[in-house]
């Protein structure tokens, strides 16, 4: 017992117990003096302090509740929180402490209803008595604030044991209670927000009027009140821009460009009124009820007036709006329809213009270009996600520190691909005709100062319009028609350039255009056969500057017989003896000299110079005639070349009447008529040593291409032929609709055909007794073996 008062006494300077005169009387019980046990010491009663009176402590509260408290408080904020400390641990009476503080903050929160309401009478809805109302928020909080301070005691003990709210959860549900519950005040303050709010709309301005709306915000965090008043505001949002558009697009229906552009700044200024007033997580909702109420109804009109010429005019920063605003009002749908109807309509009117058939592709190409432009900048969505099992083992992920970039829309890609395709239908047969002989340009120019990666660009894009055309075959037929006029005239720019595109359209389009490979074969077994050929001759004979190219029939367009002309004896002396060579060599072959194609170099002597001259056969022909006559008529050429007349005026016109003449025509013109004279042009002159004469046989005549045509048409009708017989005798019977549909399927890789073409080459074969109809059944087919 001495051991523990000697524990207890204090130092001699020791002041910590000053404040309690009596002596301190420690009464430990028995049971609590152990060894290494700890001692519960308890201080009761001390004569220096007053007694804690409630009623003192309830007027404190009532003051600091008083919005004007001139009188002050009637004790200091330390002897409050002194009171407060004897009154819910020493006198254990906190409950009619609490029950007093909720009375006062009753009689607070009402006097505060009431004074809005009078407020309300007094001003009206407006900037005033959102102000007031803001302030009446402000002031309770921080009444609130420094009641849970001075009440300390009461809030972390009484609480706490008896289980009930603490200061701050009663006053505020008091509060939301008597103020955000009144459905007086709550109407007063939406048409406080409304017509602030309405206002600064009307006179396009941002955050001018609406700074009380700013400080009110905060306000309904600390109530919850936020979510209620986000959907109000969501709401007269969308009435009053669903009710503005409305009226502009009434004063705007003549010019839905300037409609659109009105859209896009009311979207703007009410993102950044969003962003001035509200918290981030608000921008997008308010962004999202502009933008739907403004568009709602209206984005039809928009693209179909607007989106055609921002592509025809490359206007990419107003299709990217359009692309990213209709997306988010749900129209992405409706805007890659209406680019597709524009690119479709385009590319049609482009296909059957009939009068610019000359750059027909040059078009194609330039608007693709413009239009894969803006589906790769404008047209872009977010990349699709996918999610991955957490338990399989993969490779590190990829950072999330940026943004994932968007892509090109995978709808609009396949929209551009259909719009041209049905496009290239309203003409069928021309482009892909058109593709043909734009290759053939291409080729015949060659890369020039373009590295090979941009002329191979250059070809694929050309190349890339194939893809469209349902008509492949007569693609293949015009292609390699003027592949193969390419080499035998010796004009391609360059053979491995031919042989990759080739190749290239052999794997990824058309596995018969193989049959250019043998082109190129006969053109190597041609030459091979030359060399022996001239190794026979002696080096000073003629013959050797002959170039004969023997082809393969079947494997080239001309193959068939062509137009004859009357050659000098010693030209034709040369031929006739290639001929006996390559019989001799090859036994049972025959040789069909084909004139159309071939080319001569001769000389030509100018006053000017001598001037190496590349002609065709046929323009060789009759030059030569004017070594014998200084002049001849129409008539005596035709009677010494025995050119066929069309033939013969069209390569007279190419000596004469084109930009290099080197014969005069008399009388001048552009036409070759029956009493025309021709002359020699010794005054001829041109900077070049060598000069090439254009000729028929190096363009595409309307001949030609009926011919070539005409020789696709007779391949369809084989290939239709063999379908259905081929499907026939799989089947032994079928019935009628579907042997029309099964034929379609087979042949679409290279046309699409007619069903009445179709249906009569079913007729044909029912001639011919491949097929036969069943006498009952009419619609029922069968293979006749």
């Amino acid at each position: 017992m001495s051991s523990l008062l000697q524990l207890l006494t204090l130092p001699v300077n020791s002041k910590g117990f000053t404040a309690l005169p009596d002596t301190i009387t420690v009464e430990p019980s028995r049971a609590d003096i152990r060894a290494n046990q700890p001692i519960k010491i308890q201080v009761v009663g001390t004569s220096n302090l007053n007694k804690p009176r409630r009623n003192n402590l309830q007027q404190c509260v009532r003051r600091v509740l008083a919005r004007d408290n001139s009188q002050g408080l009637p004790a200091t904020y330390e002897d409050i929180y002194n009171q407060c400390l004897s009154v819910v641990c020493v006198l254990d009476t906190g409950e009619g402490l609490y029950t007093t503080l909720k009375l006062e903050l009753e009689q607070s929160v009402s006097r505060l209803s009431t004074e809005l309401l009078s407020d309300q009478k007094a001003h009206g809805p407006g900037a005033v008595w959102l102000k007031k109302f803001v302030g009446a928020c402000r002031w309770f909080e921080t009444q609130v604030a420094l009641l849970g301070s001075l009440l300390t005691y009461l809030d972390q003990v009484y609480v706490r044991r008896a289980q009930v709210p603490s200061i701050r959860q009663l006053a505020f549900s008091l509060f939301v209670r008597s103020i955000f519950e009144n459905p007086e005040l709550m109407e007063t303050l939406r048409n406080s927000v409304n017509n602030l709010v309405t206002e600064e709309r009307n006179l396009r301005l941002v955050h001018n009027k609406t700074k009380d709306i700013e400080t009110l915000i905060p306000h309904l965090h600390t109530h919850k009140q936020y979510s209620v008043f986000e959907e109000y505001y969501r709401e007269i949002t969308w009435q009053y821009y669903e009710k503005e558009s409305r009226k502009s697009a009434e004063e705007m229906k003549d010019d839905p460009k300037q409609f659109f552009d009105y859209v896009q700044s009311r979207i703007g200024e009410e993102v950044d009124r969003s962003k001035a007033l509200l918290p981030a997580g608000s921008w997008s909702i308010i962004r999202d009820a502009t933008l739907k109420s403004l568009l709602k109804g209206r984005m039809q009109w928009i693209a179909q007036e607007t989106l055609g010429d921002y592509l025809d005019h490359k206007d990419f920063k107003n299709l990217t709006t359009m692309n990213d605003l209709f997306s988010d009002a749900e129209g992405a749908k409706l805007i890659c329809a209406v680019f597709k109807s524009h690119v479709q309509n385009t590319v049609q009117s482009i296909v059957k213009n009939t009068a610019a058939d000359d750059t027909m592709m040059e078009r194609l190409l330039d608007f693709q270009a413009i239009a894969e432009s803006a589906i790769k900048k404008c047209f872009l969505e977010e990349p699709v996600h996918i999610t991955v099992d957490e338990s399989e083992p993969t490779a590190e992920a990829a950072s999330t520190s940026t943004l994932p970039q968007k892509r090109p829309n995978q709808e609009f890609i396949y929209a551009l691909s259909d719009a041209f395709t049905v496009g290239f239908r309203a003409r069928r047969n021309k482009p892909a005709e058109m593709i043909a002989r734009h290759l053939d340009k291409l080729m015949r120019k060659g890369q020039g100062a373009m590295s090979d990666a941009q002329f191979d660009a250059l070809l694929n894009s050309a190349l890339g319009l194939y893809r469209f055309t349902d008509d492949k075959d007569v693609f293949r037929g015009f292609y390699l028609r003027a592949l193969s006029k390419r080499l035998l005239l010796e004009k391609s720019a360059s053979h491995d350039f031919e042989a990759a595109v080739l190749k290239k359209l052999k794997d990824q389009y058309d596995p018969e255009f193989s049959m250019g490979e043998e082109m190129f074969s006969d053109l190597r077994l041609s030459r091979e056969a030359m060399v022996e050929y001239h190794s026979k001759l002696a080096p000073d004979s003629e013959g050797q500057k002959l170039s004969v190219m023997v082809l393969k029939q079947g494997a080239w367009p001309y193959s068939q017989q062509s137009p004859g002309v009357e050659l000098p004896p010693n030209m034709q002396q040369e031929l006739n003896a290639y001929a006996a060579f390559y019989r001799e060599k090859h036994n049972g072959r025959k040789l069909h000299w084909q004139q159309n194609v071939a080319t001569v170099t001769m000389i030509g002597r100018f006053t000017a110079g001598k001037k190496e001259l590349s002609v065709s056969l046929y323009q060789s022909a009759i030059l030569l005639l004017f070594n014998r006559s200084a002049e001849l008529s129409f008539s005596e050429i035709g009677v010494e070349t025995k050119l066929d007349d069309p033939l013969l005026r069209i390569t007279l016109q190419s000596l004469a009447c084109g930009k290099k003449k080197v014969l005069l025509k008399r009388p001048p013109g552009r036409d070759v008529e029956d009493g025309d004279v021709f002359q020699f042009n010794d005054g001829f002159v041109d900077p070049r040593a060598k000069v090439h004469i254009n000729s028929i046989q190096a363009k595409v005549t309307p001949e030609e291409s009926k011919q070539t045509q005409s020789a696709i048409d007779g391949e369809r009708g084989a290939t239709l032929d063999a379908a259905i017989v081929r499907i026939m005798k799989a089947k032994k019977e079928m019935k009628y609709e579907k042997l029309l549909n099964a034929t379609v399927d087979a042949v679409k890789s290279h046309f699409i055909p007619d069903v009445k073409t179709i249906k009569e080459r079913i007729d044909k074969l029912m001639e011919q007794e491949y097929v036969r109809r069943d006498d009952d059944k009419p619609q029922m087919l069968f293979y006749v073996a």
